[in-house]
């Protein structure tokens, strides 16, 4: 399960990037995962649910955008869109292709807070009116 490895990084490279923002709190990580990483949705949930707990992360949504594989034809150009195990042109039946997506492993965004919204909401007034006043 190399979810967790995976997992770690994006968690570190996003305390990393929060922290130098001058955020306290981590409440969403977008990234994109290319089909040929080999990774699993489901690891990746889970991975992201046992190593946030007590972090600034705790309690944040990992948002995953699966990436297609994608190829160009070097022969005849034609672009489209395959799995791991089939990358012939559907075109002209060549094997010279180039790779153009489909490998991409990497953090989009990071939606972060520094709770001084919270801290600067004015306190709620939980004391009724009093008529001390009319002395």
């Amino acid at each position: 399960m190399h979810e967790m490895g995976i997992t770690q990084s994006i968690l570190a490279a996003s305390f990393d990037a929060a922290t130098d923002a001058g955020a306290t709190r981590i409440t969403e990580i977008r990234i994109s995962v290319g089909d040929l990483t080999e990774t699993v949705d489901f690891a990746l949930n889970f991975a992201f649910e046992a190593l946030t707990p007590d972090t600034m992360a705790e309690g944040a949504v990992l948002v995953i955008n699966k990436v297609p594989a994608k190829s160009r034809c070097l022969v005849c150009g034609t672009e489209y869109e395959h799995d791991r195990f089939q990358m012939v042109c559907p075109e002209c039946g060549s094997m010279a292709v180039e790779l153009l997506q489909g490998r991409e492993l990497q953090i989009d965004s990071i939606e972060a807070d520094n709770g001084e919204d919270e801290a600067a909401a004015p306190p709620e007034d939980t004391t009724a009116p009093t008529d001390t006043a009319k002395e």
